[in-house]
C-alpha cells in the first residue's frame, strides 16, 4: 500500500535519511522504531507531502505520491492539533471542510468517527474539558474522518495512564479490522510488541533490522537471557567468557546470552563459585534486539554483522 524507495535527505551537510526503503502492505500496523534523530519524523513528513526528498520516491497504491493522493493518508501527530475551545463536533466540522467533504457527508462521517472512539456522547463538549486519552481519541477520529486508507500514528500514546492506552490500541486493532494500513511509531516496546505484525528499526537514515517480532527475535543467538547480581561481576564475566556466553548491560544489569534453556539448577551450577545474590532468566524481547541493533559498535563489543541486515 506504501512504498518508500530509496528516499535520501540531509539537512545541510548532515545525512538524516541514508536510501531508505520499506514497503508496507495493505491492512497491516508496521512499526517504526529508532532512537531520536534516526530519521522517523523526516520520513513522516516526506510521506505526507510536508518536505521533499533530496532523492527516492514515496508510492501510494503503486502511484507516486501527489496533492491527490495525500487525501489517502490520515495522521495523528505526537501534540493534539485541536482547538480547545470547540466542541469535537466542531473540531470535526472544520476538518471536513478542509477534506471538501460535503455538509451531508460531513455530518454522517462526524457521527461515525466519533461513536468508533466512543465520544458520541461527548459530541458538544470543549475539547479543553476533555480527558489526555479523550483527545487522542478525538484526534484519531479526525484522521479518520475521510476515509483514509493510510493512517499514521506518531507516539499515539505517549503520556497516557493504562487505561487510556489500553482504549487506544483497542482503536488501532479495529483499524487493522477494517483493512486500514496503519503506519506507528512508538518508544514503547511492549506497545509495538501487542500491535504490529511487522516492525521496521532505523539506525542513521536506514533500516538496519526489519521483520515480524519472532524473526527479529531470531536475531539474537540466544533463547533466553538471564541476568545476574552479583558482588563480584569480574568473576561473572570470566565464567561466561568460559561457558561461551555473549555477555550485555541491560539497565545497568550484568546479562548473558544462553543459548539453550537448561533448569534452573542447572543453570546457578553453571555459575558455581561465582557469589550470586540473584539470578534471573528472561525471553528475548524486541527491546534487547532494539538496543543491540542501535548501540555504537566498541573495539571489545562489535555489532554481528548479521544484526545489521534486514531479515524476513
Amino acid at each position: 500500500m506504501l512504498t518508500l524507495d530509496n528516499l535520501c535527505k540531509s539537512y545541510g551537510s548532515k545525512p538524516v535519511l541514508q536510501q531508505l526503503s520499506l514497503a508496507l502492505e495493505p491492512g497491516e500496523v508496521y512499526g517504526l522504531l529508532g532512537p531520536n534523530g534516526a530519521g522517523k519524523t523526516t520520513t513522516i513528513n516526506i510521506i505526507c507531502g510536508l518536505l521533499k526528498a533530496d532523492a527516492g520516491a514515496v508510492y501510494l497504491n503503486g502511484q507516486p505520491a501527489n496533492a491527490r493522493t495525500k487525501r489517502q493518508i490520515g495522521i495523528v501527530p505526537q501534540s493534539n492539533l485541536l482547538y480547545t475551545s470547540l466542541s469535537c463536533r466542531d473540531n470535526l466540522a472544520f476538518l471536513g471542510r478542509l477534506y471538501g467533504l460535503s455538509r451531508q457527508e460531513c455530518q454522517r462521517r462526524i457521527e461515525v468517527c466519533l461513536e468508533s472512539v466512543n465520544l458520541l456522547d461527548k459530541r458538544h463538549t470543549p475539547v479543553e474539558r476533555l480527558s489526555g486519552g479523550m483527545q487522542r481519541r478525538l484526534s484519531l477520529a479526525a484522521a479518520m474522518l475521510h476515509k483514509p486508507q493510510l493512517v499514521i500514528l506518531d507516539e499515539p500514546t505517549t503520556g497516557l495512564d493504562i487505561e487510556a492506552r489500553q482504549e487506544v490500541w483497542q482503536l488501532i486493532r479495529q483499524l487493522k479490522d477494517m483493512g486500514v494500513t496503519v503506519l506507528l511509531t512508538s518508544h514503547l516496546f511492549d506497545e509495538v510488541e501487542r500491535l504490529c505484525q511487522r516492525i521496521g528499526i532505523l539506525r542513521q537514515g536506514q533500516i538496519v533490522a526489519e521483520g515480524s517480532l519472532e524473526a527479529l527475535r531470531q536475531t539474537i543467538p540466544a533463547h533466553e537471557i538471564v541476568t545476574l547480581d552479583t558482588p563480584d561481576p569480574d568473576s561473572a564475566l570470566r565464567r561466561g567468557q568460559q561457558l561461551g556466553y555473549a555477555h550485555r548491560y541491560y539497565g545497568g544489569e550484568l546479562a548473558f546470552w544462553v543459548p539453550d534453556q537448561p533448569d534452573l539448577k542447572e543453570l546457578i551450577a553453571r555459575f558455581d563459585g561465582v557469589p550470586l545474590e540473584s539470578i534471573a532468566r528472561h525471553p528475548v524481547k524486541l527491546e534487547h534486539v532494539y538496543l543491540e541493533v542501535t548501540r555504537q559498535p566498541t573495539d571489545d563489543q562489535p555489532i554481528p554483522p548479521e544484526m545489521l541486515s534486514s531479515v524476513g
